[in-house]
């Protein structure tokens, strides 16, 4: 098993996500299947198993649901997050009472096959424009309460994170600039209600709008549904004076030529609201 270089997320952070998620399942009785079914001295050997190929994220999130459970059960991990598996690969082998495998089943394989589909989906943007400058990033389009997983499965994918939420960077967006009045008027603005260390970026539509917000100076340009040709002349203009940012209908089609272009970024919002969950299942290897 190779060391994975991705740093995991906080089990403090990921413990109340899996947990409320385990007590939505088990509700007020638990698992009155499992629990009338299956002695409770039973024991299990159970394999993950990949039925598709993908690239993989959320093992943490699986494991802490088995030991949620019960914590007899263990989990010894042949890959980790952010390898590549192919239909067939072993994911991960499970061995515990089978009660609480059965129990913690879904739950496991509800996480781990919704992020590493975004993983997957986001490894394929990554794949697509190879070759350019282009960084893939994710967006704050995510599943509520899931974001932090969201955004750690897109670095398993190999792509990087937009900001994390509407605290920690300025985005000047077209509805900000419809209610201030102008691109220009809503960057003075923004200047003059953030602290210094806060990033400031700007959306726009035009080659005219983006002329305004570099006069009054920003730290990231977001070119939104412009052409490929337009996308090269607004890097052109802006040589290297803000950070150039890619944005709409992107898929893994229209990716090269937008990533050719010379923008520095391409944000996808659909890597997490939108991304099919990878098919892994869970198969039953011994007993006793």
């Amino acid at each position: 098993m190779t060391v994975s270089t991705l740093p995991p997320l906080p089990r403090l952070l990921l413990e109340p996500i899996v947990r409320n998620a385990l007590l939505e399942d088990l509700g007020l009785a638990g698992d009155i299947t499992s629990n009338a079914v299956i002695p409770a001295d039973h024991r299990s050997v159970v394999v993950m198993a990949a039925r598709e190929p993908g690239v993989i994220a959320g093992l943490d999130a699986a494991e802490l649901a088995f030991q949620l459970v019960d914590t007899a059960i263990v989990m010894n991990r042949n890959v980790m997050d952010g390898a590549t598996v192919e239909p067939g690969d072993i994911i991960a082998t499970i061995e515990g009472p089978s009660r609480g495998l059965l129990t913690a089943e879904r739950t496991a394989l509800n996480f781990l096959g919704h992020l590493s589909g975004i993983a997957s989906v986001t490894a394929r943007i990554v794949a697509a424009i190879a070759g350019s400058k282009a960084s893939v990033a994710c967006t704050r389009k995510t599943t509520p309460g899931l974001r932090a997983m969201e955004k750690y499965a897109v670095r398993a994918g190999g792509g990087m994170n937009h900001r994390f939420a509407l605290y920690d960077a300025v985005l000047i967006k077209d509805n900000h600039i419809a209610v201030s009045g102008s691109v220009r008027h809503a960057i003075r603005r923004a200047k003059t209600g953030v602290g210094h260390l806060v990033k400031i970026e700007v959306e726009v539509d035009t080659l005219a709008q983006l002329q305004e917000a570099m006069e009054e100076g920003v730290d990231a340009v977001l070119l939104d549904n412009m052409t490929p040709e337009q996308l090269r002349e607004a890097v052109h203009f802006v040589a290297g004076r803000a950070i150039t940012e890619a944005s709409g209908r992107i898929n893994p089609q229209t990716a090269p030529a937008i990533a050719a272009s010379g923008v520095d970024l391409i944000s996808i919002g659909w890597l997490t609201h939108s991304a099919p969950v990878l098919d892994i299942g869970l198969d039953f290897k011994s007993q006793g």
